[in-house]
């Protein structure tokens, strides 16, 4: 005879298998319309999005070594800051073009693999360029010359018209900010001479500095994201949320400020294209959600990582030698102290896809 609570246990079971099923198929399949195609998707930025360009760098912003990417292409560490795909992976698969976005630095990468997109993101960059300077990645000046280093590859491999094609109408993505803050202004407080409001200013600078840039080389659908709630990542609540390791609040109303002078700049630099946008994609909320409220997705532990303790590993502090790295994954939001979980990811790139995808892709008259 079964027990109410062993029924209830069961009814529990399967109704978290269940919605377990429906967030696993939350990133939809994208279909364009009949006049609109993207050839390529195009990423700069820092760690969220960077799929291996670190791993030959001299640099201790790597994760080419396990347990990252125990989820990945069985179990392979590619780089990729998570236990799996990362957001950038996940939007090519939602626009049908390819089942991962690869590092542009990866030895194996064949001119094929160009012509539909690269990752140009270096873990621990910043638009302040003291900020990749501290951690010797990829500047963000670095990853536009890349860029340009690509376009003459791409114009070799599928000639000048293919070239054109994908320069204007590839999809871009420009991911960084949340290390500026946490890392460069908080950690190593090396800009202390600023005040938040002033070092915000030279984040959007940066910011506007290299999308201007992006546009002026022929990009024309660019897409930016906001910097996350830095307070609540596990190892800012480790460094400054006190003994019970709560949000730090003030780190949290610093990336609220910073995004809302980036949307305006986005407008304002999107008010002088000719035919392009720079759109402003809003990750801070939705990862705050996750975080607040993680019992709704599926999730039960948001204070900690999955990684080692979970409460300050990352990067090489991740690794495989750390006896207390987790079993069960799928109960993080966050895979190390810093970075989320491939489900966590999921969760949160299948909405944004549906939410910003017109905007991205389509001229008023377009779509």
């Amino acid at each position: 005879m079964v027990s109410f609570s062993s029924t209830n246990s069961i009814f529990l079971t399967v109704f978290s298998i269940c919605t377990l099923v429906q967030l696993i198929e939350s990133i939809p399949v994208i279909t364009l319309p009949p006049n609109i195609k993207v050839p390529a998707v195009l990423v700069f930025g820092d760690s969220i999005v960077d799929p291996g360009n670190n791993n030959n760098l001299v640099t201790l912003a790597k994760s080419n070594y396990p347990p990252y990417g125990r989820d990945f292409m069985g179990g392979k560490a590619t780089g990729r800051f998570s236990n799996g795909k990362i957001p950038s992976d996940f939007i090519v698969q939602a626009l049908q073009i390819k089942e991962y976005l690869p590092a542009y630095l990866d030895p194996s990468l064949k001119p094929a693999d160009l012509l539909t997109g690269v990752s140009f993101a270096s873990g621990a960059a910043g638009y302040d360029p003291l900020t990749a300077k501290l951690a010797t990645a990829l500047s963000m000046d670095k990853q536009m010359d890349l860029f340009k280093e690509y376009l003459a590859k791409v114009t070799a491999a599928g000639g000048e018209e293919k070239a054109k094609s994908i320069l204007s109408e590839s999809v871009y993505l420009v991911v960084a900010g949340s290390d500026d803050l946490a890392n460069t202004y908080y950690l190593s407080r090396l800009r202390n001479n600023y005040d938040i409001p002033a070092y915000t200013d030279l984040m959007v600078q940066g910011a506007s500095s290299f999308i201007q840039g992006l546009y002026d080389m022929g990009a024309r659908r660019i897409g930016v994201f906001s910097a996350a709630p830095i307070g609540c990542l596990p190892s800012q609540r480790t460094l400054a949320g006190g003994k019970a390791r709560n949000c730090v609040e003030n780190y949290n109303e610093a990336a609220q400020l910073f995004n809302s002078k980036l949307s305006s700049e986005l407008d304002k630099l999107t008010s002088g294209f000719v035919h392009g946008r720079a759109v402003y994609v809003d990750i801070y909320n939705p990862l705050q959600e996750l975080i607040d409220h993680p019992h709704k997705y599926g999730f039960e532990e948001v204070t900690r990582g999955c990684c080692g303790t979970g409460t300050i590993e990352s990067t090489v502090l991740c690794n495989e030698l750390n006896p207390f790295t987790c079993d069960d994954v799928s109960k993080y939001v966050f895979w190390d102290s810093y970075h989320p979980t491939e489900r966590a990811y999921e969760i949160l790139f299948g909405p944004i896809v549906e939410k910003y995808v017109d905007s991205f892709v389509c001229d008023n008259s377009a779509c």
